[in-house]
């Protein structure tokens, strides 16, 4: 199996290093946050729940991403409005597998 990421906009696929990058962003688990991926400058918006599905934009067009979550999801949320850089946070604790394990009584992470 293999993912396939387009360009919401424009249909482009990212190049090899960038579609590592956004695989490697499937497991996180964020709520209303763009993170930056990979060498061809690609904005993920990781809405989820009200904020709407994760979208995808190549570099070319990325204004055109935050244009349109603004406009759709700007008076539900601060989060669309966030300006930029969008670094990929620590995801130590934040991927999809830590939280499953706490769901689970597993490990949490954190020393106590």
């Amino acid at each position: 199996m293999k993912l396939v990421f387009t360009c919401q906009f424009c249909g482009r696929r990212p190049g090899p290093e960038t579609q590592a990058a956004l695989e490697a962003q499937m497991q996180d688990v964020f709520f209303g946050r763009y993170v930056d991926a990979g060498p061809d400058r690609w904005l993920v918006w990781h809405g989820r729940g009200p904020l709407g599905p994760m979208r995808y934009s190549c570099g070319d067009h990325r204004g055109e991403l935050t244009a349109y979550l603004r406009h759709h999801y700007g008076s539900v949320a601060p989060m669309p409005w966030k300006m930029g850089p969008y670094p990929r946070p620590f995801v130590g604790g934040g991927t999809a597998k830590r939280a499953q394990l706490g769901r689970y009584g597993g490990s949490s992470g954190f020393a106590v």
